[in-house]
């Protein structure tokens, strides 16, 4: 399918539905989703819930509440304290299924308080290919993801939201701050927000893309391989603010930055159970 058949097949397919609750995290894929249910069903049918949560920056999620106000739909916004939930307390390698489990199961609370049809996420083919628990999540709360509907990749959905003049067609992916850690460490408050002010720290010094890994103390920098030779100019003083901040090393993982990292601990086995 061209790009245009695959816009045109997500919009008759969000046209399959009367009013829809866009689950809207600010990312582009979200934002994609956002867009083209506005034009299937216009504003007055479409609304954008932002959930926030100690396990994601304020940051992050005031963004997203601004960027969706822009495009003049109606904003729900709700708290989860995922942290009350002892599998993703102890981060647990099931905690990305409940996470999600908790998501969507607070989206179809939602559903039914604003009269909605169904609720539609910024899913997208390429996280058919990732260890993702988080579909069985939404397959079991029935939630659709629009773009996959479509046969969209991120390739897509980039040269898409550029053609629509998104303003974020080219933001750098976030996810949650419990990817930071490994697994079956309990989370903490405090053991989050010293890694919230350790990336917003590195991103002002330019560093877009960042991950600050946690075991006990030691804080393990992740950038772009291109960008290793960048942070290391600014060593002593990342060193000494991140030792500020409480921990005890600071290291630098010297094959760069990769998604998903911490999952490289878990088994094909494991892996498989956690998404059937």
């Amino acid at each position: 399918m061209t790009l245009t058949d695959k816009k045109n097949t997500a919009i008759s397919n969000i046209k399959k539905y009367n009013r829809v609750l866009v689950a809207f995290s600010g990312g582009i894929d979200s934002t994609l989703a956002l867009k083209l249910a506005i034009e299937a069903l216009g504003k007055e049918n479409v609304y954008a819930v932002i959930a926030n949560s100690v396990l994601f920056t304020n940051e992050e999620f005031d963004k997203a509440v601004a960027l969706a106000t822009t495009m003049d739909v109606e904003v729900i916004t709700t708290q989860i304290d995922y942290l009350a939930n002892a599998e993703i307390k102890h981060n647990t390698p099931a905690s990305w299924y409940w996470m999600k489990k908790l998501f969507y199961q607070r989206m179809n609370e939602l559903v039914g308080e604003y009269h909605a049809d169904v609720v539609l996420d910024g899913m997208i083919m390429d996280d058919n290919n990732d260890f993702r628990p988080g579909l069985r999540a939404r397959d079991e709360e029935g939630a659709i993801s629009i773009l996959q509907t479509a046969d969209m990749y991120k390739v897509d959905v980039r040269e898409l939201a550029a053609a629509e003049g998104l303003s974020n067609w080219n933001k750098v992916a976030s996810c949650s701050l419990s990817s930071r850690f490994a697994y079956n460490t309990e989370l903490t408050v405090d053991a989050i927000e010293r890694v919230k002010k350790a990336e917003a720290y590195l991103r002002e010094l330019g560093f877009a893309t960042i991950r600050v890994r946690v075991q006990d103390l030691t804080a393990r920098i992740e950038v772009p391989s291109e960008q290793i030779a960048d942070l290391l100019a600014h060593a002593e003083q990342i060193n000494r603010t991140l030792l500020e901040l409480g921990y005890q090393y600071v290291t630098l993982d010297l094959m760069g930055f990769k998604s998903g990292r911490m999952n490289d601990s878990l088994t094909s086995e494991t892996k498989a159970a956690l998404v059937k």
